[in-house]
């Protein structure tokens, strides 16, 4: 464990790019979004490419929920954040990219937080860690975005079955050596996984974290699909097929 976490953190602020058209403000030294929120957001329109309502849950800097918008032009975007650093840089990204009319922030914790509306898709990056199992940084942000200190995956679950709406997905990602607790968690929400795809970040490297989709347990007998992994890098290094092609839906066309 470190020093007790604080939020009187200052540092530099980059703009990054998050798909082919908005970008991203984000502390170069704090938590920064990654390839786990750039295929959550891509899963999660494959599987549900016709949502016109989404949630993003924990939203962090936004990015998840932002990556699923941006590939749904017509839909509308509540994101959820309680940390106050990430949640002041969430607000930043929507008035950067100009989307203010689409997307509404609310600064809150998921286990508190409860909407009158539903959603057809609700996605999701849990932080992956109990705080047993590491070192806590002293950063708050980096902390809350790691670690379980606001709840964690069965939380998330719970959040995401009573925003659901019928026939609605919810999208997440988690690490591949904790699949168990991620399913169980579901189980327990009352929802079924209906489809799983591991991440493998390079070529004979096991995989990182997995994708996950659910429905709601009643809605209906849709077998589960196990997708082929998705490989980001070959043994070289480079980025593969596969990954390009994602992120080409995103609007890039480089590597």
């Amino acid at each position: 464990m470190t020093d007790e976490v604080t939020d009187d953190v200052t540092d530099e602020v980059t703009i990054d790019a998050l798909t082919g058209g908005w970008s991203i403000a984000q502390r170069k030294k704090g938590h920064r979004h990654s390839t786990d929120d750039l295929l959550t957001g891509w899963y999660a329109i494959e599987l549900a490419p016709a949502a016109n309502r989404i949630l993003d849950l924990g939203a962090g800097l936004g990015s998840v929920g932002l990556i699923a918008l941006w590939r749904s032009p017509a839909a509308t975007l509540v994101a959820i954040e309680a940390q106050e650093i990430s949640f002041a840089l969430l607000e930043q990204n929507i008035a950067r990219n100009g989307l203010a009319d689409r997307v509404r922030a609310i600064h809150g914790d998921i286990r508190e937080v409860r909407l009158a509306e539903t959603f057809d898709l609700v996605t999701g990056s849990p932080p992956y860690w109990d705080v047993s199992e590491g070192v806590v940084p002293a950063d708050p942000q980096k902390a809350h975005a790691r670690f379980e200190l606001r709840g964690d995956i069965r939380d998330y679950a719970i959040a995401a079955r009573a925003a659901l709406a019928e026939a609605g997905r919810f999208v997440f990602c988690f690490p591949t050596v904790q699949r168990a607790r991620a399913e169980a968690a579901c189980r327990a929400a009352e929802l079924s996984v209906i489809r799983a795809r591991n991440v493998i970040p390079r070529a004979g490297a096991a995989p990182l974290f997995t994708l996950f989709a659910c429905r709601r347990t009643e809605d209906g007998d849709d077998p589960f699909v196990e997708d082929r992994p998705h490989l980001v890098r070959d043994e070289h290094g480079v980025p593969t097929s596969m990954h390009a092609a994602a992120r080409a839906t995103l609007g890039f066309t480089g590597s």
